[in-house]
């Protein structure tokens, strides 16, 4: 997937587009998003589908209003430094056309598409923090088409939490410093509210091209009974993450057993030191120290970090969320068969 490359020169594409702004009074409450900016991204993500696609947005960040009012998409490319400075020509060439022709060319965050919901990853949150270093205001537009294909627009806006920023930047996503600053793993992503928004003339338009039938072959297939497939590939996703996770733990379990070996062999050392210094104090000796900085047990053993499962455990909510919901309509469905078939 293409993500935000740097420009030649060491400089990357935002700080050659973008100015470092003070920070706003007043938090994000809602997304504004132009109709024609959400058609370009479902068409994109659409069009190219199971691949995954990203693509900049442009707009203006108004008070406690973030409004995305044009889009544009990333090339495919592949992932080595020529393509990517490639990708950075591009994106600076096509915000200078859009300057040209009097269109926001204001970068306000990023889109991407997924693979039903499958986007809460290590990639996700770096190109959050490269966008943060340079606009403090940023979102990321989800887009998932196999939900959509359920009669769901999948779309929403999201960004990291104030608190999940502070302790990356620092590198705390200790054990320690994640119970200090009370932060779980639902406190990562922070999901903001998105209005469409459409001129009166557009809105007037859509009135027209309305059919005169209220009914259409779209809402008879939101009356299919089976949706097998679609729950099939969310419980392998889901099997695959819970595999993730027993991983994840297999890990803390490795670094706790090695934190207390070494613990009981810092005692014993610590303990036959003060043997042997009793005895050179007996000997009228100087004691030795208990603290031996050059003795590989005493060199502190890394923490490993708790990223990978907070992400891990996102995902596996959000697997589960999908099949309630799905699950719920199955029934809702059957139900209504049923009544009709009684009757």
């Amino acid at each position: 997937m293409a993500n935000p490359a740097p420009a030649a020169g060491g400089r990357s594409f935002l700080q050659a587009v973008s100015t470092v702004t003070e920070e706003a009074p007043s938090p994000l409450r809602v997304v504004q998003m132009e109709g024609l900016a959400v058609l370009k991204i479902i068409k994109h993500c659409e069009e190219f589908a199971p691949a995954l696609v990203t693509g900049q947005l442009l707009g203006l960040d108004v008070g406690s209003v973030l409004e995305v009012t044009n889009c544009f998409p990333f090339p495919m490319r592949e992932d080595d430094e020529e393509a990517d400075a490639d990708g950075a020509n591009y994106q600076l060439e096509m915000m200078r056309c859009l300057r040209e022709v009097n269109v926001d060319n204001n970068t306000v965050g990023w889109y991407q598409s997924c693979l039903l919901g499958s986007f809460q990853t290590v990639e996700l949150i770096e190109t959050f923090m490269n966008y943060q270093e340079n606009i403090r205001r940023c979102v990321c537009i989800v887009y998932d088409p196999s939900r959509s294909n359920q009669g769901v627009l999948a779309l929403k806006a999201l960004k990291l939490t104030d608190s999940f920023m502070d302790l990356y930047r620092n590198n705390g996503l200790t054990g320690e410093k994640l119970r200090e600053k009370k932060l779980s793993w639902v406190d990562i992503f922070e999901e903001i509210p998105i209005k469409v928004s459409n001129s009166a003339l557009v809105s007037a338009f859509m009135t027209e091209l309305e059919p005169e039938s209220p009914v259409s072959q779209c809402d008879f297939d939101r009356l299919k009974l089976s949706t097998a497939p679609f729950m099939e590939r969310n419980l392998e996703f889901l099997i695959g993450c819970m595999d993730d996770l027993s991983s994840e733990q297999n890990k803390f379990q490795y670094y706790y057993r090695n934190l207390s070996r070494q613990q009981s062999q810092q005692q014993a050392w610590l303990q036959k030191r003060r043997q042997e210094n009793m005895a050179r104090k007996a000997a009228g000796e100087e004691p030795l120290p208990e603290e031996d900085p050059s003795n590989p047990i005493f060199k502190p053993i890394p923490e490993p970090s708790r990223l990978e499962g907070y992400l891990v455990t996102n995902q596996i909510s959000s697997y589960c969320n999908h099949i309630n919901g799905v699950a719920g309509q199955n029934f809702n469905r059957l139900y209504l068969m049923k009544a009709l078939q009684e009757d």
